[in-house]
């Protein structure tokens, strides 16, 4: 018998009562009940109740114990009565009385409650992470994050997968993010960068001739924390497949997924087949390509009843003349909504920036008519052709936005969530995936009117590749493709360009000449010119997959060791300086701002 424990706190049940039993643990909480003492003793695996009666000589020795010192008990496992019996924890059933007693850890005054899961600090919680892990939920997370994890693995090894590791120090390369860059002692004045994904290496091992590879892979980009971003590293299910169309990739993590969120969690899944939305659509319906589809409100293009004659609003009439775009969304059955209700949605888009939310509801009295601020100006002809467009009908109510394009789909994504979170639409017992398909290739920047690439710069483009129009490059859709659930993108995937004579022409759509391209993707470009496979790939994002799975809002939760916003590890003191000798040995000076 190991001498710490000859049970764990978990696992004592009616069977073990009148044995002799040796626990060790952490005090979890104690209770003082004059002539007895309750002691909950925790570790990893669960709780046990302990008493110990006041004759006994250990008693002021525990008495005095601090919460979360670890201590080592022997005793005998007793019964409790019926009245006692705790139905909360597996070992609820039984106690045990304290014959001896060792304290093995001491510790200090804590700086925060380990007992409950009360909110606190994030500057706490993540000074003494190794506290706040010992807490019931997040330590509950972290290992749901363990078994979610090796249940990938596994189910990617029967997909016929093999696990491979790619390299931590590699190459800067324009990615879309900032790169972490390592200075080079060997190699003064030189920098590796650490992998904003292993997005090269994954095709190189395709066209070493592997045909399906995967890996637990740790990413870091330089980006600013969100509550789905950790800002720093975070791990994906990197996965890369041969001979393969955008199917085959569907295929294989629609299966994946489904058989993952069915083993972790007791939502229904929304759709057994996962929605194909295109990105155009997903913008125009939505105003995202990360739709909730567990919101039923539909956003629609309304932009033609203002050039109508006969509807009046002439503020919108004015501004679609100069480019503007008119959206709506339809709330059903909303008649009879208090006017507060419309006043507050108007009022909350004012605040998120936009110039606000116009309302009206569709109603009949001895005709068709439109009540409401702007209700006035609308005609019982072109309600009809609103109604037509929309599927609205009489009950239900109009909520209206005018701004170019862009604004316009923020303003009513944000709008799109706001209503249905008011009007309680949206089932949180569900998971509602999808996959955004047919990105363009190029999007124009909007800051110096240039083309760049609008997702993945090695990816496929549609269509026959000897008949596509370069000369049109925004038209150009792309094999490029991303899974969402419930809101969240899990992952961003494409079918890979295998053709280098096809990359240096995309390339140069976005500004790069053959030069620059051989020198930013040495090791890719070379490699495509030995007979690369077709081939294709995604990446869903390990910490969102348990986020969603552990119903968790925030990406620290389902996370060890997370860096607070500004990126820092306040538990470790990183980012710190460094002395003088290593910047020497690194061949680097620092520049310090002078006031």
């Amino acid at each position: 018998m190991n001498k710490y424990r000859s049970h764990t706190c978990n696992e004592l049940r009616k069977q073990n009562v009148n044995q002799k039993v040796v626990l060790s643990g952490w005090i979890n909480k104690k209770r003082d009940h004059g002539n007895l003492l309750f002691i909950d003793l925790r570790d990893n695996y669960g709780i046990t109740q302990c008493i110990i009666d006041k004759v006994n000589s250990n008693f002021s020795l525990i008495e005095k114990v601090q919460l979360e010192t670890v201590v080592k008990i022997e005793g005998k496992v007793i019964s409790r009565s019926s009245d006692t019996v705790n139905n909360e924890i597996d070992t609820g059933e039984i106690e045990v009385t304290i014959e001896k007693f060792d304290v093995i850890g001491n510790c200090k005054e804590l700086p925060l409650p380990v007992f409950s899961d009360q909110e606190y600090s994030e500057e706490i919680r993540l000074k003494y992470r190794f506290l706040d892990l010992r807490r019931k939920k997040i330590h509950q997370n972290i290992i749901l994050r363990s078994k979610v994890i090796s249940f990938i693995r596994n189910e990617m090894n029967n997909y016929g997968f093999l696990e491979f590791q790619t390299p931590i120090l590699t190459s800067s390369s324009p990615e879309g993010a900032r790169d972490f860059l390592v200075p080079s002692r060997l190699n003064p004045g030189k920098f590796y960068a650490l992998p904003q994904a292993p997005q090269q290496f994954k095709q190189l091992i395709m066209v070493s001739g592997f045909d399906k590879y995967f890996q637990i892979a740790p990413c870091f980009r330089d980006e600013d924390a969100r509550a789905d971003r950790s800002p720093g590293e975070f791990y994906q299910l990197d996965m890369e497949m041969s001979f393969v169309e955008q199917e085959d990739i569907f295929e294989v993590v629609e299966k994946l997924l489904i058989n993952t969120f069915k083993k972790f969690s007791k939502k229904k899944l929304v759709f057994k087949e996962f929605p194909k939305i295109s990105f155009k659509e997903a913008m125009l319906k939505y105003g995202t390509d990360k739709p909730d589809l567990r919101n039923p409100l539909i956003i629609y293009d309304i932009t033609k009843i203002f050039t109508r004659d006969d509807v009046k609003f002439e503020i919108f009439k004015g501004l679609v003349k100069k480019g503007s775009q008119v959206r709506c969304i339809v709330t059903k059955k909303t008649k009879d909504k208090p006017r507060s209700f419309f006043d507050n949605i108007d009022k909350w888009a004012k605040e998120q920036g936009a110039s606000g939310l116009a309302y009206f509801t569709i109603e009949e009295d001895k005709d068709l008519l439109a009540k409401g601020p702007i209700g006035k100006f609308f005609s019982k002809e072109s309600l009809i052709e609103l109604m037509n467009i929309t599927e609205a009908k009489v009950g239900d109510s109009i909520f209206l936005a005018c701004e170019k394009k862009k604004e316009l789909e923020r303003i009513t994504s944000l709008a799109r969530e706001k209503i249905a979170s008011d009007l309680n639409l949206i089932n949180d017992d569900t998971f509602a995936f999808c996959w955004i398909i047919d990105y363009p290739m190029f999007e124009k920047d909007d800051q110096d009117n240039t083309i760049k690439f609008s997702h993945n710069p090695f990816s496929m483009p549609q269509g026959d590749i000897k008949n596509i129009r370069f000369d049109k490059p925004l038209d150009i859709l792309a094999y490029q493709y991303d899974i969402v659930c419930n809101g969240i993108e899990l992952s961003s995937g494409a079918i890979r360009n295998h053709i280098p004579e096809l990359m240096y022409k995309l390339f140069s759509i976005a500004g790069y000449d053959k030069k620059q391209v051989d020198e930013k993707f040495s090791g890719m470009i070379n490699a495509l010119s030995y007979g690369a496979p077709p081939h294709g790939g995604i990446a869903p994002g390990i910490d969102r997959i348990v986020m969603l799975l552990a119903n968790e809002k925030n990406i620290r939760e389902v996370t060890m060791f997370p860096m607070n916003q500004n990126a820092q590890d306040l538990m470790m003191g990183a980012p710190s300086s460094i002395d003088e000798n290593q910047l020497k040995e690194l061949s680097l000076i620092l520049k310090t701002n002078k006031k």
